[in-house]
């Protein structure tokens, strides 16, 4: 058993400690509250769906901590919410803010000293951050998502919010009209939560759990559910046993931990921007970690989850099933994962992994002898356009070869008119460059355009390309991350209008039909844009930032 107050008797104790002491009065904490252990409860909040409950669901988790004989101390974070900001120079804000939550928290924690940590989340920034916060710290703490969104509910049928950004295509296709537009609009979303596919946040949120940071069975259920209560008093007594008996983030995540988060993205068909998550998590970890690592561990894995935006179902649907736990069991019992690793709660892995309690009858996670692919849905492609790597998702039905003209636009918004103008006929490669984590600054999500394309019916006829990024709710034929991105001089600054580009899967590449010779002598006429931003904490990132394929972590 550790002191379970060797950090917050620093801040609190001894005469020379009163003034400190005497603030903490002023708000309602007593004596007796100053001599347990303090533990910070970190609550990203907006008023927004995906973090608009977690201020309430915070408070079970302390009441969980003082049950078990804690103080809990609860602060905010900011959060960007990347559905209302996307399509805009708002969107550049959201993967910025996943280093700046991450800081906070350190900063919070360096400041109050607290013996340990209860991390909420929500939207998908917050839950990498999150983790990162944990391993770079490397305190007894807990990772709690706060849930799922239900599916709205239009016209008989359920819909993930996904399929609200899809519909703009079809207005602009006309396969819907404004009215109709207008009100699935206001259905797609009924409540609080996250979207509710496997997106970034249910991706993600299935990460913490496989890596270990989270309980086994927490994160997967809904939002709304009534038991979401007592998993958060739970998680407020959890993060006491692992403060007293010092179960470390570090001591969880081991590369075989990290191995096994790769697993689960690649069964469940999960958001590409795992691989960024993920390298900037094992950064933090000081884990060897590389794009290198995800391509073979998602091609022995098969695809098993028959998630939306490849798939069926929803994330309730996962909860309904049996949870996250039941894809745990799934990769454990099909020799997908290590077993052996440490989790929060002390207990292994495959312990964990072997009290699941799978509904009988459920079809949202396939039998292991029929899955949906026989290989995951992440799938890390090279070639002459991204030598240091890129990432496409293969969870549906994509194609995997399509060669095609360029179609060059320097900015998101310009390659959205030309969708929604009817300017992009099948065949065309949309390339959209100068949006990495340079450029952008900040590698926006391109969901709105990829949704377009789909919404068009151009889904299986159009690919694109970008040093951007991608929602977890982008299908299709759809590479992002490229690196280097054309902001620094990567060769994607280099493709001219009508280059034929041609992307193999199979064979794992991306080229342009020029020679390097070629690529070379373009690249020496050119002059890299001016920075979009000069100052704040738009420049301040652009000029910290490392490329996507080191997962866009800032450099000290």
């Amino acid at each position: 058993m550790s002191d379970t107050r060797s950090r917050s008797r620093i801040l609190l104790d001894g005469v020379n400690r009163a003034a400190a002491r005497s603030y903490f009065y002023a708000v309602g904490y007593t004596s007796e509250d100053l001599q347990k252990p303090l533990i910070g409860v970190a609550v990203p909040y907006a008023e927004m769906a995906c973090n608009y409950h977690l201020p309430e669901l915070a408070q079970y988790v302390k009441e969980g901590i003082r049950a078990a004989g804690g103080t809990p101390f609860q602060f905010n974070t900011v959060s960007a919410h990347d559905g209302i900001t996307m399509g805009t120079e708002g969107m550049k804000t959201s993967l910025i803010s996943r280093d700046l939550i991450t800081d906070s928290i350190e900063l919070m924690t360096r400041a109050y000293y607290f013996d340990a940590l209860v991390v909420l989340c929500g939207c998908d920034k917050t839950i990498p951050a999150a983790g990162m916060a944990l391993a770079r710290l490397n305190i007894p703490g807990v990772v709690l998502y706060g849930g799922t969104i239900m599916p709205g509910h239009w016209r008989g049928k359920d819909y993930a919010v996904g399929s609200i950004f899809e519909a703009i295509g079809q207005v602009a296709a006309g396969k819907m009209s404004v009215d109709e537009l207008h009100e699935f609009e206001q259905v797609v979303c009924p409540g609080p939560g996250a979207c509710g596919g496997q997106y970034t946040a249910n991706t993600m949120a299935t990460v913490m759990e496989i890596i270990g940071l989270s309980p086994f069975g927490a994160n997967s259920v809904p939002a709304v559910d009534p038991r979401k209560k007592d998993v958060a008093r739970n998680v407020g007594s959890l993060v006491m046993e692992t403060l007293k008996r010092e179960i470390l983030p570090r001591d969880i995540l081991t590369r075989a931990a990290f191995d096994n988060a790769i697993a689960c993205v690649a069964m469940t068909g999960g958001s590409t921007n795992a691989v960024l998550h993920l390298l900037a998590l094992a950064r933090e970890a000081e884990v060897e970690l590389t794009i290198d690592d995800f391509d073979p561990v998602s091609a022995r894995t098969p695809l098993y989850a028959d998630l939306v935006p490849g798939g069926k179902y929803t994330a309730v649907e996962v909860d309904r099933a049996g949870g996250i736990p039941v894809i745990a069991k799934r990769l454990l019992d099909g020799g997908y994962v290590q077993g052996d690793v440490l989790t929060v709660t002390g207990n292994t892995y495959a312990q964990e992994a072997n009290n699941a309690r799978e509904v009988v009858g459920q079809v949202v996670i396939r039998p292991l002898n029929e899955p949906l692919k026989p290989t995951g849905g992440l799938v890390i492609l090279k070639g002459n356009l991204a030598p240091d790597g890129c990432v496409t998702k293969v969870a549906g039905h994509e194609r995997p070869y399509h060669r095609g003209p360029a179609r060059i636009f320097n900015r998101e918004e310009d390659a959205m008119v030309a969708v929604t103008e009817g300017k992009i006929q099948a065949g065309d490669v949309v390339v959209i460059r100068y949006e990495g984590p340079r450029g952008g600054p900040g590698m926006r999500e391109m969901l709105g355009v990829t949704a377009a394309i789909v919404g068009q019916g151009l889904g299986e006829d159009v690919a694109l390309i970008t040093d951007g990024r991608f929602s977890g709710a982008t299908r299709g034929l759809m590479l992002g991350h490229i690196a280097p991105e054309a902001f620094v001089g990567g060769p994607l600054a280099a493709v001219r209008e009508g280059d034929m580009i041609v992307i193999d899967v199979d064979k794992r590449r991306v080229d342009v039909e020029l020679s390097d010779g070629e690529i070379r002598e373009i690249l020496g006429n050119w002059q890299p844009p001016a920075p979009r931003y000069t100052h704040g904490v738009m420049a301040r990132y652009a000029a910290l930032v490392s490329q996507a394929n080191e997962g866009a972590v800032l450099r000290p």
